[in-house]
This record gives structure tokens, C-alpha cells and sequence, in this order.
């Protein structure tokens, strides 16, 4: 029973999911509340893994989900479940695309999609701060004297300076990625975070 109601949720999510894997998250994150064992800071966690790890983010996010949820088959229902809609989906769209083209209502179809895609990656954002920024791990008294603070702090310049190196100094994703990762992973190890 787990493994098609793991392939369910996903199905859905690939059926009804437009604008890419970040765009997605909210309909994951919904999925995973419906299983009610994952946090909001476990999410992020996710979503971190996605985005590091090769492949389409909704579709990591699903092996990780269902791999959580009931084990390597979990993992396999999941990611199938994401996945065939879109590939059934991508088959018929490219099959007609060219014939309807040019149709006023597929140009108004996909004007009006473009919007919500911007709406569903801002809603991934907020999702994900605020499992960063508000559940995040204290940080130790060693970075305030005035007694411990907390981790947002220090996830809130690590954003700051990620986007500042992505857009100013025009940094590949991945680059930033391991230079933050490195970041964290002293902060972590001298005891700052934890």
C-alpha cells in the first residue's frame, strides 16, 4: 500500500507539476506532509541533496522521498511516478507542438502559464528559508558573546554572498556550492553550528 500511494502522490505531481523541479517543491513538500515524517529543516536538507546531486531535481527529490518512505522500492515508485506522466506528456506535446504552434489559444495557454512558474519557484523559496532560517541548528556561544544565536545568521549571509557571487561576479552554481559547502563544513567543525 505504501509503495502505490508513493506512486500516486508522484503521479500527480508529475501530471499536474509545470515550470521544472523548483518549481515543483511545493507540490513535494505537500506530498511530504501528507506522510507527515519530515520536517521543514529535513526538506531543505532534501533539496539541498536535489540540487547537488546529478539529474532533475524533482526527480532526486522523489528517489529521496520514497527511498525515506518505505526503502529502495519506495525510491523506484517515486521516481516512476514523477517521471511518466512527463515522459507521456513530452511524447504527445512534441507529437502536435508543431501543428498548434501558432494556435492564439497554446500561445495564451503558455503566457499564462510562464507567470505561475514564477509563482510556484517563489513559494519553493519561502518553503525552504523558512526551514532554514527559522528551524535551523543554534549556533554556539562562540560566535556571540552575548550567549548562544542562531543559525539563520549565518544562513542569511551564506545566501547573501551566494547570490552576490552568482549575479555580481557571474560564479557557475556549482562553484558557489562547494565554496559554501566548505563554509559550513568548518563552521561545523570548529563548533560554531551545532
Amino acid at each position: 500500500m505504501k509503495l502505490l500511494t508513493l506512486f500516486v502522490a508522484f503521479f500527480r505531481i508529475g501530471l499536474f507539476g509545470y515550470g521544472g523541479g523548483l518549481a515543483l517543491l511545493p507540490l513535494i513538500y505537500q506530498s511530504v506532509q501528507q506522510f507527515g515524517f519530515m520536517t521543514q529543516a529535513e526538506f531543505s536538507d532534501l533539496l539541498a541533496l536535489s540540487q547537488v546531486t546529478p539529474g532533475a531535481i524533482a526527480v532526486n527529490a522523489a528517489t529521496y522521498v520514497g527511498l525515506k518512505f518505505a526503502g529502495l522500492a519506495g525510491a523506484a515508485a517515486a521516481t516512476l511516478g514523477v517521471i511518466l506522466p512527463e515522459f507521456v506528456l513530452m511524447l504527445i506535446v512534441c507529437r502536435f507542438l508543431d501543428s498548434f504552434s501558432e494556435n492564439p489559444l497554446v500561445k495564451g495557454a503558455f503566457l499564462g502559464i510562464r507567470p505561475v512558474t514564477i509563482g510556484l519557484i517563489s513559494a519553493a523559496v519561502i518553503f525552504v528559508s523558512e526551514g532554514v532560517l527559522v528551524h535551523g541548528p543554534l549556533i554556539s556561544a562562540k560566535l556571540f558573546t552575548g550567549g548562544p544565536g542562531y543559525y539563520g545568521f549565518i544562513a542569511i549571509a551564506i545566501a547573501v554572498v551566494s547570490v552576490l557571487l552568482m549575479t555580481a561576479a557571474k560564479m557557475k552554481p556549482i562553484r558557489v556550492m562547494l565554496i559554501m559547502a566548505a563554509i559550513g563544513a568548518v563552521a561545523g567543525g570548529t563548533g560554531l553550528i551545532g
